[in-house]
């Protein structure tokens, strides 16, 4: 399918029919061949482990599902990264899991397994949550190391976020279910229980060819690296387990006996569904995404009861703050408002657009909510600043500043959804993934970019042609046409939701029914992690 998007989109409810069906696709990993394979080796595949792992009838919200979609055709692809990660229940304890997917590549690290990696743990260090890591990697993926090993952000984080999570108290709990190769030997084995699958489970620093090459001796994996061994020579592993369904239930058994989590004291009363009728959504959100609508449609579809307490409400009317209750938890939300609005003074702003009043509110509607100890929802479908003369004489960049400046203090935790554009400086006042979402997730009519293609191929148009002319090379109608054309298609091609998440910009897109959910499991999550920092606006505030 081509997901080069023109101003007159597929439906909503289309969108999500392709996305249901993409990710139908991914859940096969590696395809059905390589999944017999697992299972004619005795083991599970990543997961059908969580499936055994979590509690039944509970909801396992993956993160990343997306991730790596497109990026790695040259090498065979890499469905989800090569790593199934989400927050999942565990005898009722929430915690997160990561699974490496041997039917992709035997599991090997690709860059994006990495950084997916790293934002599993991102999440679990923020939350205060438990995690799991069931291993089964071939270790790094050889013809991609640079990008994989020596960086910042590369594979050594993983461990050091292993030694400082220890440090901050947070329970690592590793299973070892096959290879575990190299480097990644130390994930289990830093965390702080390690157990490992008889037969199937092997864990060394260097493999049975690796040794014959280095030193000489011939060995077999069992003897270098076996669950025998490490349980009872090496001391390497805590337990061994005759297969994978033994080695979950002891894990299961571990988080029966857990402690009580401390918590945050974020409000929660009975939920109530709204009352309006969140289908609907589906044709409230226009196809053409140019046209404007009002967003407080959308949001009497997401809270409680369809409660909105709008806060200033005849001020800085393109962006809607105000309070209201999401699957029962108090919620601070921010959101553009897509309708064209009038003001006071009688001037038109354009829906989308934030205006240096809407700015000017959102920052101190952004204070309240921490002084509160309320969490913050935004709801993404921003153009950007205002821009122009008259905006740049009224100091929208100091207002934008201010916003920005409260996103970025703010200490409550935040949690995004980009409905539709999501552009420019917007996406940063709105708070982007820089701005550190405890959950950032898009509808499928989502759009991520500096600025929206038109206005992209219209600008880069007009930079080459201004280069023809100094050169005394005017372009012919023509040759704008077809440039015009190549570089929308370009732009456009990179503006779709699934090339955002591939990249992990987003960590899931969601049909908009399940938006509730996902808030709700955010919240729960973020409720485990009690609030030590102080709210501090800057300088720039004051």
């Amino acid at each position: 399918m081509d997901h080069a998007l023109k101003e007159e989109t597929p439906s909503l409810k289309e969108q999500c029919a392709d996305l249901k069906q993409k990710l139908t696709k991914v859940y096969l990993g590696g395809g059905r061949q390589k999944i017999e394979g697992q299972h004619q080796k005795g083991k599970l595949t990543a997961r059908e482990r969580i499936h055994y792992l979590v509690d039944a009838s509970t909801t396992f919200l993956e993160i990343g599902a997306l991730a790596g979609e497109g990026m790695y055709e040259a090498h065979g692809g890499c469905p989800a990264g090569g790593v199934i990660t989400g927050i999942g229940y565990i005898k009722e304890r929430m915690c997160l899991i990561v699974a490496n997917d041997a039917t992709v590549k035997s599991g090997a690290w690709f860059p994006i397994t990495t950084k997916k990696h790293l934002r599993a743990q991102e999440i679990a260090i923020q939350n205060k949550l438990p995690i799991i890591y069931l291993v089964d990697s071939a270790g790094v993926y050889l013809p991609l190391q640079e990008e994989i090993f020596p960086d910042k952000s590369h594979f050594g984080r993983v461990f050091n976020n292993n030694a400082k999570m220890s440090s901050m108290g947070i329970i690592q709990i590793a299973a070892i279910m096959g290879n575990c190769v190299a480097g990644g030997a130390y994930l289990p084995i830093m965390s702080d229980e390690a157990m490992i699958v008889d037969k199937t489970g092997s864990i060394f620093l260097a493999g049975a060819y690796l040794v014959k090459a280095a030193i000489g001796e011939q060995v077999d994996h069992e003897t270098l690296g076996g669950a025998t061994m490490h349980c009872e020579i090496s001391g390497v592993t805590d337990n061994t387990f005759e297969n994978d369904q033994a080695c979950l239930e002891a894990i299961r058994s571990i988080f029966d006996k857990l402690g009580k989590p401390a918590k945050a004291g974020f409000d929660r009363k009975k939920s109530q569904p709204p009352k309006k009728n969140l289908a609907e959504i589906y044709t409230i959100l226009p196809n053409n995404r140019m046209k404007p609508y009002d967003t407080l449609q959308i949001i009497g579809r997401l809270v409680d009861n369809s409660e909105f307490e709008q806060y200033k409400a005849l001020y800085g009317k393109t962006l809607l703050c105000g309070y209201a209750r999401i699957e029962g938890w108090a919620v601070g939300i921010v959101a553009n408002q897509r309708n064209i609005v009038k003001t006071k003074k009688g001037e038109i702003q354009m829906g989308g657009v934030i205006y240096g009043d809407a700015a000017d509110k959102a920052a101190r509607f952004i204070m309240n909510c921490n002084q509160r100890k309320i969490p913050l929802v935004f709801l993404q479908d921003v153009t950007g600043f205002m821009v122009g003369s008259r905006a740049e004489q009224g100091g929208i960049i100091k207002d934008g500043a201010k916003m920005v400046n409260a996103v970025a203090n703010s200490v409550v935790p935040k949690f995004t959804v980009i409905i539709g554009n999501s552009y420019g400086a917007g996406n940063y006042a709105m708070c982007g993934a820089a701005y550190d979402p405890r959950l950032i997730v898009a509808w499928p009519s989502a759009q991520i970019a500096v600025m929206g293609g038109k206005a992209a191929a219209n600008t880069l148009l007009q930079i080459k042609a201004a280069a023809q002319k100094a050169q005394g090379k005017a372009m012919t109608e023509a040759q704008k046409k077809q440039f015009l054309t190549e570089i929308t298609k370009q732009y456009q091609a990179k503006l779709h939701p699934y090339y955002a998440a591939a990249r992990l910009w987003v960590d899931a897109i969601i049909d908009p029914l399940a938006t509730r959910e996902v808030i709700a499991i955010g919240i729960e999550a973020a409720n485990h992690a009690p609030i030590m920092e102080k709210f501090n606006v800057g300088i720039i505030q004051t």
